[in-house]
């Protein structure tokens, strides 16, 4: 995988050049000291990934994320000084369609599992850029939740957070569904983004824990590495299978498992995103007579989630971002 490094500090630009020249499968690409250097650099040679920093003179990295991800777009890890002290940023980054976002390993104790952190997130996109021969292994059956209630499944990667904070919006908070958001993210993420949506939207959003039940008016995000299911009587949990998927959690885990088990009415919305998942278990809500929709590609950050839902016949209905909530809200007989 061919790599390239965004950093205006010569010691972290040369500190990354040899994380990737310690691996014989990737290759540096470039370098680039701010983010309008990025931005041509990429037009010339289009790497296979981007390590972004975000705070740079000229252009920062949220800005120069936005305008590769629309002229040509590319994996982006955010590797950055501290990510909890650049949350804004980082969510603003994500919301153009950066993948997630990692602490620039430093000098000191914590050297080793931050370097550790970030071969681990380079391994994973490294699986998401070419994820497409990536074997399937269906969610286990178990027997349908006992329940007439309608359930929103949302699904999300790169671009996501913005495209939800979008959906979640426009949607009041009486609104008489439940709602499950499976997004791409680091689990240490995920209390500051339900936090940040939270700001966002009249429901209530918060992360999803083992044994919780879904609730009416409220958001249950994903909370951890390993894959979020229904389970009986409704209840969510987590499970570790299957452990192949580069994706963690996965929105096929979830909208399988909700074919399954969801006796009511289950709407299955599939956002921007990089690779494949999600469009597998779109197709199962469909086969089982569940309303699935998919953005479309002129709003997508990145067109590659919602792109295969659509070629694989997932998708009964592709929206602009701004036509699903008020699609969702007419789902749910909302003001009728």
């Amino acid at each position: 995988m061919r790599i390239a490094i965004v950093n205006d500090m010569p010691m972290a630009t040369e500190l990354l050049r040899r994380v990737v020249a310690a691996a014989p499968e990737h290759e540096l690409a470039w370098t680039a000291a701010d983010g309008a250097e990025a931005v041509e650099a990429c037009r010339r040679d289009r790497p296979d990934l981007i390590l972004m920093d975000i705070t740079m003179p000229r252009m920062d990295g949220v800005e120069a994320t936005r305008r590769i991800m629309t002229q040509t777009p590319c994996a982006i890890l955010l590797v950055i000084a501290s990510v909890d002290g650049n949350v804004p940023g980082v969510y603003e980054a994500m919301g153009h369609g950066a993948l997630d976002a990692v602490d620039l390993p430093t000098a000191g104790p914590s050297g080793a599992v931050e370097l550790q952190a970030l071969l681990a997130k380079i391994a994973i996109i490294r699986k998401l850029v070419g994820d497409s021969r990536l074997a399937r292994r269906p969610a286990p059956a178990e027997a349908r939740a006992e329940t007439a209630r309608r359930l929103i499944a949302i699904g999300a990667s790169a671009g996501g957070p913005a495209a939800v904070a979008a959906v979640l919006g426009g949607l009041p908070p009486d609104l008489p569904a439940s709602i499950v958001l499976v997004q791409h993210v680091d689990e240490k993420f995920v209390p500051g983004l339900a936090a940040w949506l939270g700001q966002h939207t009249a429901l209530k959003v918060r992360p999803a824990g083992e044994g919780d039940g879904v609730e009416q008016g409220t958001v249950l995000i994903a909370a951890t590495s390993d894959h979020i299911v229904l389970k009986s009587a409704g209840a969510l949990g987590y499970t570790p299978e299957p452990r192949s998927y580069p994706y963690r959690p996965s929105v096929d885990v979830f909208f399988e498992s909700a074919a399954l088990q969801w006796s009511g009415p289950v709407v299955g919305v599939l956002l921007t995103g990089m690779g494949r998942d999600g469009a597998r278990g779109l197709k199962a809500l469909r086969d089982v007579g569940h309303l699935t929709i998919a953005q479309d590609e002129a709003t997508s950050a990145v067109y590659g989630m919602p792109k295969a839902a659509a070629a694989l016949g997932a998708a009964i209905e592709i929206l602009p971002l701004p036509a699903i909530a008020p699609r969702l809200l007419d789902a749910c007989g909302y003001g009728t």
